[in-house]
Parts: C-alpha cells; sequence; structure tokens
C-alpha cells in the first residue's frame, strides 16, 4: 500500500502537523488502527507530564502490563502496607476486610514453607 503525508489538526494545541508516509507504515505495521490526535511536542508534554504524576504517587507503579511473563494484562491497584504503611502495588482490589501488606512484611509474617515428604 502506497502512503502519503497527511496534515493533521492536533486536539490540543490546534496546530497543523504532518503524519509522514513513514510514521504511517509504522503505524500500520505495528497494527495501529488510529492515526495520531496529538502533534509530537504535544505527544511529548503529555508523556513527561504522566511520568512525572507517576513518580509523585508514592509507590512503585508496574504498570498494567505486569505479569507472568508479559503474556497477560494484570492490573495492579494501590495500597498501603497494613505493618509499615508504605505504598505498594497489588494484584487484587483491596476491600478493607483484610490486612494487605508489602513484599518486605509479608516476607517477614508469612508462615514457613513446609517440606514435602520424602520419596518412598
Amino acid at each position: 500500500m502506497a502512503y502519503a503525508d497527511k496534515q493533521i489538526v492536533c486536539r490540543d494545541c490546534s496546530t497543523s502537523f504532518t503524519f509522514t508516509a513513514g510514521e504511517q507504515e509504522f503505524y500500520a505495521n505495528k497494527g495501529l488502527m488510529n492515526e495520531p490526535s496529538r502533534c509530537p511536542s504535544c505527544r511529548q508534554a503529555r508523556r513527561s507530564n504522566r511520568s512525572s504524576l507517576e513518580e509523585m504517587d508514592g509507590y512503585v507503579r508496574y504498570g498494567n502490563f505486569a505479569s507472568f511473563g508479559g503474556k497477560t494484562p494484570r492490573q495492579m491497584h494501590p495500597a498501603a502496607c497494613a505493618d509499615c504503611g508504605q505504598m505498594t502495588e497489588v494484584p487484587f482490589q483491596p476491600r478493607g476486610d483484610r490486612p494487605v501488606y508489602c513484599s518486605t512484611c509479608y516476607n517477614k509474617i508469612r508462615p514457613p514453607r513446609q517440606e514435602a515428604p520424602p520419596p518412598r
């Protein structure tokens, strides 16, 4: 398929920017169906604003796609550790009726693993 440069109006700053043929081909190769709606400078500003907000939350954010081997999306939820009060993320929605622990505190209180019985 032949691509041609296309002029698009940014939804944030209303300036016109060029969606180049090379960018269109890249989007098609990645399976992206929608054209960009923001100019490159507004996209960069949005990205930097989003990352600075994540750093200010006070807890480590692993992202929506942290999972076993990266194969399935995993929704993470913020929670305060019931023992030390540190913010953490857990893969379940805390309900409030049971304590939630950060990994350090959980490792301190969890029961020791039982050894498997010896083979006969």
